[in-house]
């Protein structure tokens, strides 16, 4: 009795497979073609009376009906059944069935031979790439003449990156746009350029295209016509629309620098602190920076704990996704003075009810009651590295980036500011800071707790 949940015997059960397993059949028991041709007709005919009565059954038990072969655990097994002979010959008798008063028959012995050549092709090809996943696979039967036709040349570039496994993966985990963008994939994957950048270092997440070629909008495939989603599928850098890194641990003065680069400076500061997962942050990096391609920007990153980010491979996929190499601006603070302030305040709370009031609300009805404040780190300086004592591991994580500018907080403290502006803007080519910006950059931009509240409108 066939099971419903094995992928592998519903499609051993499907029209061509036993179709095409009786003409093997008959090749090594002998017989003549009447009586192959009686055996055929009787399986479509009871074929189609299986199919009926299961049609039959569903409109009175609907709960009946067979799961998706995608839902199978052994989905991927039965992809690789579609490939051998027996599925493949009977893909064959019933196109020639389906052709028969255009000429279908006459084809037909041609056609088998035809599909035992391919056959053999396959069979080489699953045999030697055995992690081959359901979703290559499904690629494979979906686009098989074209890749039948680009097979040598497809053969190649796996044989030249067989002892590359990251693309190997990339490939296999992008298959339906390998295939289709195979001039393209092919020229990138084969250069010199790709060798230096990714293969000789070994780098765990080879780009699928050529960077260079991304940026530019006359390029048939470009950043704008692909989506981040699939950008981070084929493991693309992210767009190169910004000017410098700007890593920062909490407490050290970051707030008050972001006023100055954004009012005075005028440069976009892209900051998704827990924006989420990696490849959620990926996307917003991505859109953010294609719609202000043509602005100002700066990449903050100020989190490096691995389960803010999903994983530590999503965490360190994004990170590597920044290969633009720019100077880095490091913003730090003396340990001591970081636990102080960690430990004495509390770290993002909104202690408003309502933004807006009239003089009918209760001071209960407008202020959120105080809240014993249970610290939920460890007591420890490991409790405080994700967010405070951040910089080693980021620069472990970003070591290609090898200009490195510290600027610890009290640099930003009082009149010591403008020297320190005056520095910034020629380091990293930003406007200079006027005189009668003095105050502005002067006063103290930290406003504690009540930042949180205010403002309220009565």
């Amino acid at each position: 009795m066939l099971n419903p949940n094995s992928a592998i015997e519903r499609v051993k059960n499907h029209l061509a497979y036993k179709l095409g397993q009786t003409v093997i059949e008959h090749r090594h028991n002998g017989g003549g073609y009447i009586a192959l041709f009686k055996k055929l007709y009787k399986i479509k005919k009871q074929h189609k009376k299986e199919q009926k009565i299961y049609q039959q059954i569903i409109q009175v038990f609907p709960q009946l009906k067979y799961p998706s072969l995608e839902t199978c655990s052994d989905y991927n097994e039965a992809l690789r059944c579609k490939f051998h002979l027996s599925y493949m010959i009977g893909e064959v008798l019933i196109k020639a069935y389906q052709n028969w008063y255009k000429g279908g028959g006459f084809k037909l012995k041609n056609n088998i031979k035809k599909a035992n050549k391919e056959f053999q092709i396959f069979r080489e090809i699953l045999k030697e790439f055995k992690e081959l996943n359901g979703e290559t696979l499904k690629a494979i039967q979906d686009n098989k003449q074209l890749f039948l036709k680009e097979f040598p040349r497809i053969k190649n570039i796996l044989k030249t990156h067989q002892d590359y496994q990251p693309i190997l993966d990339n490939i296999f985990h992008n298959f339906n746009y390998f295939i289709k963008n195979f001039d393209l994939i092919e020229e990138w994957l084969l250069s010199d350029d790709f060798k230096e950048k990714y293969k000789k270092e070994n780098h765990p997440y080879p780009s699928l295209l050529d960077p260079k070629k991304l940026n530019d909008e006359n390029e048939k495939i470009n950043y704008h016509n692909i989506p981040a989603e699939l950008a981070w599928k084929m493991n693309l850098p992210l767009p190169p629309n910004y000017e410098f890194m700007w890593f920062f641990s909490h407490g050290a003065g970051a707030f008050t620098l972001g006023q100055f680069f954004y009012h005075l400076f005028k440069i976009n500061i892209l900051d998704y602190f827990c924006g989420g997962d990696g490849d959620i942050r990926y996307y917003k990096f991505y859109n953010k920076l294609l719609e202000l391609k043509d602005k100002r920007n700066i990449i903050t990153i100020n989190d490096i704990d691995p389960s803010w980010y999903g994983n530590q491979h999503k965490r360190d996929k994004l990170f590597s996704s920044f290969q633009k190499i720019t100077p880095i601006l490091f913003q730090i603070r003396d340990p001591i003075e970081l636990i102080k302030h960690a430990y004495g305040r509390k770290w993002g709370n909104n202690l408003a009810k309502t933004k807006e009031f009239d003089l009918s609300y209760q001071f209960n009805d407008i202020i959120t009651e105080v809240e014993v404040y249970n610290y939920n780190l460890p007591n420890t300086l490991e409790g405080q590295r994700p967010q405070s004592f951040l910089w080693k591991s980021l620069i472990e994580c970003f070591d290609k980036f090898n200009d490195c500018f510290y600027l610890d907080i009290s640099k930003i403290r009082g009149e010591e500011t403008i020297h320190t502006l005056n520095y910034l803007s020629n380091k990293f080519n930003l406007k200079q800071i006027k005189i009668n910006d003095k105050e502005f950059v002067t006063k103290s931009y930290f406003k504690g707790n009540l930042y949180f509240l205010l403002p309220l409108t009565l």
